[in-house]
């Protein structure tokens, strides 16, 4: 290779659009880049995507390693061919290996099927008492060896499968209560604290063979006394990382664009840095300019000496062999979708919670239903088909389960609703036997606590139903019931309605 080809080898980039079109094939043959992560807006259909994908390899005389977000529960990207599996959290409050295991040969056979290379999943975040708005229902739970225990198995599994995982965000980030999309988080736990936690799933996850890991953006002042950006570090990335834990396969930083690292550095600077501190891939996902600028900075670097030639090559030799790993690209799929969604629905079964001291509502008439307009997301992360009419698939839901017998007050609401139209609801809440609140985050939307709250003192009968992160519980009374469906997915919906009105069991496990 020239060193112009090696160079690119460090890049992972995100394009626009669901076509190779001539703009992006310039991209890549002017940044020699050799990998490509896939979001929402690249993908609208399997046909379609490997046409993309077929397209521009073809275009480009080379194979390039292609990734995706697929960690199931908030964090999806495909619309077809593809299990929508519950968040990780889900998947701990169920506990059981041979769940993530099957789900590893599940999404292995599926996403190798559509041309994936890499499934830049699971989390092996931990998470702590502190609230966490990015990592929450993303992760296994609270329990270190709970998280190596699933993770491990996930990712054995998935690259049995044929797929390459990747355990991230290396030193672990679950503890942070500033979400690094939008800042920069300053994690204070010391090395003790962070060998007895955080770091417990990353030694599993290299001893379980992992062939990626993902790094995070947070400051670690008791790990790297610069405090610069885990980012940044060598001492976290290098020292920790390749030396001390003896991680042989690929470290990818997070996306260098994320408000993290906006305001330490531009992107090229960023790419130099996270080179410098050992990763052997950098994630630009959006800004084809700033994408451009880190090829050149990079390729500056190599030519003025700031960056060590030697420690490219190794870099690219790692690249290299991870995708000689997953050269059969299309892999045929034997599993049939309905392995997928058996799955997903005995999950959201297990990890369902319900609290409270009252009893289970009665059936009838006057029935309100206060939902999230979660179609009013589609055009930042995946909804599922079902939700985009949310109105016809809570009536569809609820009738299913013969609930009531008159009308159906069904009220699609903003995530951040105003005081009139709080009010409005309150009125109706007075009026109806029964309320369900599907509650989605009161942590993150005022508007969201407010209506809460002000239907907590005035229904006659209130059953919440937390859809996000299982944190709003400490705003529901003792005298409401509480259920935690620990995700919004239709799959998680469906089983929360079947705990409360088949009176199943409580799931009694303390797992967060």
């Amino acid at each position: 290779m020239t060193l112009e080809e090696m160079v690119g080898q460090q890049l992972m980039i995100g394009i626009p659009g669901t076509e190779a079109t001539p703009a992006v094939i310039k991209q890549f043959k002017d940044t020699h880049a050799g990998g490509l992560i896939i979001f929402r807006p690249n993908f609208y259909s399997a046909a379609q995507f490997k046409k993309l994908i077929s397209g521009l390899e073809s275009a480009l005389g080379r194979n390039l390693l292609i990734a995706v977000d697929h960690e199931g529960g908030r964090v999806i990207h495909i619309a077809e061919g593809a299990t929508v599996f519950p968040d990780n959290l889900a998947f701990g409050r169920a506990g059981s290996t041979a769940y993530v295991e099957e789900q590893g040969r599940i999404e292995s056979g599926e996403l190798r099927n559509l041309g994936f290379d890499v499934n830049l999943a699971p989390t092996l975040d931990v998470l702590t008492e502190t609230f966490s708005p990015n990592i929450g229902i993303r992760s296994y739970g609270r329990d270190p060896d709970l998280v190596s225990k699933l993770g491990s198995a996930r990712i054995k599994s998935m690259q049995e499968g044929g797929l390459s995982a990747c355990a991230k965000h290396f030193p672990g980030q679950g503890h942070s209560s500033i979400d690094a999309h939008l800042g920069l988080p300053v994690l204070l736990g010391t090395w003790e604290e962070m060998q007895a936690t955080h770091l417990k799933p990353f030694k599993a996850a290299i001893e379980a063979g992992v062939d990626t890991i993902m790094s995070s953006h947070p400051v670690y002042p008791e790990l790297d006394a610069s405090k610069a950006p885990a980012t940044f570090s060598r001492r976290i990335i290098h020292d920790l990382l390749r030396e001390k834990l003896g991680f042989k396969g690929v470290i990818l930083s997070d996306d260098l664009e994320m408000g993290a690292l906006r305001n330490i550095c531009e992107v090229g600077e960023a790419a130099c840095r996270a080179v410098a501190a050992g990763h052997d891939i950098v994630l630009i996902c959006h800004d084809l300019e700033a994408q451009r600028r880190a090829f050149q900075c990079l390729l500056d670097g190599y030519r003025s000496g700031r960056l060590n030639v030697k420690n490219l090559e190794e870099s690219v030799e790692r690249i290299q062999n991870l995708k000689r790993k997953r050269s059969k690209r299309f892999a045929s799929n034997s599993l049939l979708p309905e392995a997928g969604k058996k799955l997903s629905l005995e999950v959201a079964r297990k990890a369902v919670e319900l609290n409270g001291n009252v009893n289970l509502p009665p059936r009838g008439d006057d029935i309100l239903v206060v939902f999230p307009k979660l179609s009013s997301l589609a055009d930042r992360i995946f909804i599922e088909k079902d939700c985009l009419d949310e109105e016809q698939f809570i009536k569809s839901l609820f009738r299913s389960f013969e609930v009531d017998k008159g009308d159906l007050n069904v009220q699609i609401v903003d995530f951040d609703p105003e005081d009139d139209r709080i009010a409005a609801l309150e009125n109706l809440s007075r009026q109806s036997n029964v309320t369900y609140f599907f509650c989605f985050d009161a942590h993150l939307y005022p508007g969201c606590r407010r209506l809460l709250e002000s239907l907590q003192d005035t229904a006659k009968c209130l059953v919440v139903i937390l859809l996000r992160d299982p944190y709003d519980r400490e705003f529901v009374r003792t005298d409401s019931l509480c259920v935690t469906a620990f995700g919004f997915r239709t799959t998680q919906i469906r089983a929360v309605l079947e705990r409360i009105f088949r009176s199943q069991p409580a799931h009694t496990s303390q797992h967060i």
